[in-house]
């Protein structure tokens, strides 16, 4: 099992789209193309942020489900129109997590 922790920082003004981008289009394609959501958090210090969690089987897995979703149409409309009147991500960091043998059910 692998994590993927991310962090989008959103552009001045643009944190409710973004948020809306994600709960109404981004999480059914994370489950069309198989990415495990494990949540969503916006940390108290900055209201701008959105952190989230998923996780993989296998980095394999991680690569080809972020590949396909990348690739996939309806992903690619979405993100034009979410951005018709510029960007709405700033940045975005994302760092991968490997569970220890302790300390995590179900590692």
């Amino acid at each position: 099992m692998i994590f993927e922790l991310r962090n989008y920082k959103a552009t001045p003004g643009s944190v409710d789209k973004l948020h809306r981008r994600f709960e109404d289009h981004t999480l059914a394609l994370f489950e069309r193309h198989g990415i495990s959501l494990v949540g969503f958090w916006v940390p108290e210090e900055d209201k701008d942020r959105i952190v989230y969690l998923v996780r993989f089987s296998s980095d394999a897995a991680r690569k080809a489900a972020w590949d396909a979703f990348q690739a996939d149409p309806d992903w690619n409309r979405i993100k034009a129109e979410s951005e018709a009147d510029g960007p709405i991500v700033a940045s975005l960091d994302s760092m991968l997590l490997t569970p220890t043998s302790y300390g995590n059910p179900g590692a």
